[in-house]
This record gives structure tokens, sequence and C-alpha cells, in this order.
């Protein structure tokens, strides 16, 4: 399905995320359970749910930002990427050191479903029919 504007355009890509790290989670539970037991099974989920967040606070930012001047979308979208950043120092911080994280699987996990997020991205907005000019 083609999107004809930027609301659909962001729908789509918020449920195909959804579906995409909803498989993630699947896969990477059933393979970090395979590689390290529950706490594999744990941190693949934790990094599936983080890297989700992640692509809504973005998609959120640039849906925002759309809305406004070129300026206020740059504020926009810097601001959710600093805010961002700073929310994963906070994660990284609070899960160190957690006896229930197997650091690997929580790091090919966000990997896989940041990638994932992306191309799902990338399709949507190249299979979108909205108009550049009004």
């Amino acid at each position: 399905m083609r999107a004809n504007n930027l609301e659909q355009m962001f729908n789509q890509v918020v449920k195909y995320s959804l579906l995409l790290v909803a498989a993630i989670a699947l896969i990477g539970g059933v393979s970090g359970f395979l590689v390290a037991g529950i706490n594999g099974l744990v941190s693949a989920l934790i990094g599936a749910l983080v890297a989700f967040l992640f692509s809504v606070l973005t998609i959120a930012s640039v849906f925002f930002g759309s809305k406004l001047s070129i300026t206020g979308f740059y504020a926009v979208v810097l601001g959710g990427w600093l805010m961002k950043i700073v929310l994963f120092g906070i994660i990284l911080v609070a899960l160190r050191g957690q006896s229930f994280i197997e650091g690997g699987v929580l790091f090919a996990t966000v990997v896989v479903t940041i990638l994932g997020t992306l191309v799902v991205d990338s399709f949507a907005a190249l299979r979108a029919r909205i108009p550049v000019v009004e």
C-alpha cells in the first residue's frame, strides 16, 4: 500500500516497525534463550523494546517537525536526537552490571532492530506518493 499523505506514511512506518520489532523480539528471544538461557531471552526483549522506543521517538520528532518551518523542523529533530542520546545513556547506566543482562544478545538485538527499522523507514519513504511542491 502506498501512502498518499504524511499521516498515512507515518502510520505505516509505526505499524511495520512494530511488526518488525515483534518478529525480532520473537526470533531474538528464542535465539537468546538458546545461547544464554533466560538472561538471553530477557536481554533480547529489552533490546528490541529499547530500539523500538527510539524508532518511535524518531518518527514522532520528524512527524511533528514536518508541521513547522525548516528551522523548527531541525530544532525538533535535533532536540529529539539529543534526548535519545541522554535517554540511552540513562538506560545503559541502569542496565550496567545487572545479572539478568547478556551483553552480546542485547547488543545484537539492538543493532538488528535499528537496521531493520531503517529499512522500514527508507522503504516507506521511497514508496510514498506525497507531492513535494504544492
